[in-house]
């Protein structure tokens, strides 16, 4: 089963973001935690923190236990450029290129199909049992209301 969890928007340039990446790439989750934790580099923390997201999805949304979890792929790539400038001798300007990358973590656990199918087929089944509790009352009301003989018009 494959977990996947997304940050978009990160104010790094890929390049920073993948040297960090290539050094947890195939590691098990806790493993990967630890070295990103005593990483000295600024792009473990975004990773850190996407990786924390994935494995919270893995735990609450598939039922899954944190130990079984597996990075299967770790991708960066390209978002969009911030382009600003500076001021340089006689009256000219320079260019600054403010990149940003959208990081990717696949996480991959075994187990069961997990809480999320779960609970669509539980949620399914009241939702029938509901339906059938509805049309059940209304019969029920009327007959009542033809046995008793009493309807709207004598009161």
């Amino acid at each position: 089963m494959e977990i996947i969890a997304k940050s978009k928007f990160i104010r790094m340039s890929p390049r920073k973001m993948r040297l960090v990446t290539k050094t947890v790439a195939s590691l098990d989750l806790a493993r990967a935690k630890l070295v990103l934790e005593n990483l000295d580099k600024r792009a473990a923390r975004p990773i850190l923190l996407t990786l924390k997201q994935a494995s919270a999805n893995a735990v609450n949304n598939f039922g899954l236990k944190e130990t079984d979890l597996k990075i299967k792929e770790i991708q960066v790539n390209k978002g969009p450029t911030l382009k600003r400038w500076r001021a340089v001798s006689r009256g000219r300007a320079r260019t600054i290129l403010k990149r940003t990358s959208h990081l990717r973590v696949v996480l991959e656990g075994e187990g069961k199909e997990g809480i999320k199918a779960e609970a669509k087929k539980t949620k399914q089944s009241k939702k029938n049992n509901q339906s059938q509790a509805k049309t059940g009352l209304v019969a029920r009301i009327r007959n009542r209301k033809g046995k008793s003989g009493i309807s709207k018009d004598k009161k």
